[in-house]
């Protein structure tokens, strides 16, 4: 049960806290990407932002094991900085060669550092989203 509780709450965060972020973003215009992406993605045609948001789902479980005993300040402070590094990581590192772009957007610092703080965001919806009680 606490493996669908965290992947739901890392979609939601995905949803609410990384896309509404990037809105806050867009709007100001600090990122070009605009949020609530729907357009198709490969290999399955689904919706970007519903992609984005199961892989958000993959990674609250693996985080909420990870940090399983983590209690008080520790336990926000370790979701908002391994949230903001282990997806940005992996993006950087992973996703972006595999996709033809390059390793860690070329050293752009505006998207690595708009990764770190969308994964952040997420990161910090996630921690909070897990600490809501039950209904």
């Amino acid at each position: 049960m606490q493996f669908l509780k965290s992947f739901a709450a890392g979609f939601a965060s995905t949803l609410a806290f990384h896309q509404g972020l990037l809105w806050l973003l867009h709007r100001l215009g600090s990122s070009p990407r605009a949020p609530w992406n729907f357009a198709p993605v490969p290999p399955f045609g689904v919706p970007a932002v519903i992609s984005l948001a199961c892989f958000g789902g993959l990674w609250a479980i693996a985080l909420a094991w990870l940090l399983q005993e983590a209690r008080g300040s520790r336990y926000w402070l370790l979701w908002t900085l391994l949230g903001a590094l282990g997806p940005s990581v992996v993006a950087w590192m992973l996703v972006m060669p595999v996709k033809g772009m390059a390793m860690a957007a070329g050293g752009d610092p505006k998207i690595m550092i708009g990764a770190l703080l969308l994964n952040a965001a997420w990161g910090a919806g996630c921690a909070l989203l897990l600490r809501l009680p039950p209904r």
